[in-house]
């Protein structure tokens, strides 16, 4: 990773030997692009799928939230202190993609003959980010408390008069005037939460730094399936609490309405571009656990006919529904309207396409973005809001999913 650096594009993926999420590979390490396609929300599908077919290469980037705007007559109006393309995917010049003891490198013809050097590089690399000095970061909400309170009583009267049935609502946390060591602070997260989808991504002076556990799409041959999580718990250190904390998750009736909610939207999704009969519910309402916590986890897939384009199934079921709310639109206009920060590439999407046009996108929560250029650190949290949510517990929920994040920028250090 640290090799890695050296270049002005990167991504990183590593699944963690987490199997049950069935990855291609454990991990992959993109670098270095020989083409790139960055570009703003309209009209970026389309977009997209003209340098996919064009390319038919591999290609690694992301799907930022905003894209909504895309897909549907929205807009977003809320202030962007990250300045993220909200769309970026390159087509790298390096690629090392590892599945249990099997590394397979793929060089670009121009770069063929850098594979020797380049391995003796790699090996010679310190793989230890920690010694330097202290950061001084200095982490503030957006929303107070308060007005994250009134707010949601505020997404509580759109439910009630049937506006919509759920949303997931969430709040921005930052720091300005950070200096941080980003590949440091990802290395810190994925020790700290060991997620399926951890990752790390790297565009000139701009970082994400992801701990997500949660898949939004994946295509192998002419199958595809999505699994979203809605349902949160917290670990705890005593075995018979923690059982029983997994158990209260897997029986919470909210929770449980939460997931069947998102699965129902996330079946229309898919039907879209599904051939007749084919959407499936493989799995409902599994709880499984994580480092830092117990997760309701659902399995929705299809089948596609051979003649549907890779990016015709991503712009028909993005954003994901575990990230917006039901229905979709509405649950999109009212998040806008009641928060305070774009979500940019929070909420998005980060992945690859193959050359013959798989894929596999995790969603992007759990996760710390940084601008190097304008110093500006900044990650968000949120949780689901349906009839029967308590403010003071949602604002509890969300303090919960920050705690990873927090604890790293706030014992992080610069070189």
């Amino acid at each position: 990773m640290l090799w890695s650096q050296q270049f002005n594009e990167v991504l990183w993926l590593d699944g963690n030997a987490y199997d049950l999420m069935n990855s291609k590979y454990d991990a992959v390490l993109a670098v270095d692009a020989l083409t790139v396609i960055q570009t703003d929300a309209y009209g970026a599908f389309e977009q997209l799928k003209e340098f996919q077919t064009i390319t038919k290469d591999w290609i690694f980037g992301y799907l930022s939230y905003d894209l909504k705007n895309d897909v549907e007559k929205l807009a977003s109006k809320n202030k962007d202190r990250l300045q993220f393309p909200e769309l970026f995917f390159f087509q790298p010049k390096k690629l090392f993609l590892l599945k249990g003891d099997t590394l397979e490198v793929q060089y670009l013809n121009l770069v063929a003959d850098e594979w020797q050097q380049d391995l003796v590089a790699i090996e010679a690399q310190e793989v230890n980010l920690k010694h330097a000095s202290k950061a001084n970061i200095n982490i503030q909400p957006r929303i107070k408390k308060q007005d994250y309170l009134l707010k949601v009583e505020e997404m509580l009267t759109h439910i009630h008069r049937g506006d919509i049935y759920e949303a997931n609502f969430c709040m921005e946390f930052f720091a300005e005037a950070a200096e941080i060591n980003p590949l440091a602070i990802y290395q810190s997260l994925n020790a700290i939460s060991t997620p399926p989808f951890a990752s790390f991504f790297k565009n000139y002076d701009q970082f994400a730094m992801s701990a997500s556990p949660e898949r939004y799409i994946k295509k192998e041959g002419l199958k595809v399936a999505s699994q979203p999580i809605k349902g949160t718990a917290r670990r705890s250190s005593n075995t018979n609490e923690d059982q029983l904390l997994k158990q209260q998750l897997s029986e919470d009736i909210k929770e449980r309405s939460e997931n069947v909610m998102i699965v129902d939207l996330v079946r229309n999704d898919l039907s879209k571009t599904a051939l007749k009969g084919t959407v499936t519910v493989e799995e409902l309402c599994k709880v499984h656990t994580f480092k830092q916590v117990h997760q309701m986890i659902s399995t929705v897939s299809s089948q596609i006919g051979p003649d549907v384009h890779p990016i015709d199934v991503l712009r028909t079921t993005f954003p994901m529904g575990s990230m917006t709310g039901a229905p979709k639109i509405s649950a999109m206009t009212i998040i806008e309207a009641l928060e305070e920060s774009k979500r940019g590439l929070y909420s998005g999407a980060m992945g690859y396409i193959t050359p013959e046009g798989d894929f596999d996108f995790s969603v992007v929560i759990r996760s710390i973005l940084y601008n190097a250029y304008e110093n500006y650190v900044s990650y968000t949290v949120g949780s689901a809001i349906t009839s029967k949510s308590d403010p003071e517990k949602e604002f509890e929920e969300c303090l919960l999913k920050a705690k990873a994040m927090r604890e790293v920028l706030e014992n992080s250090s610069v070189l």
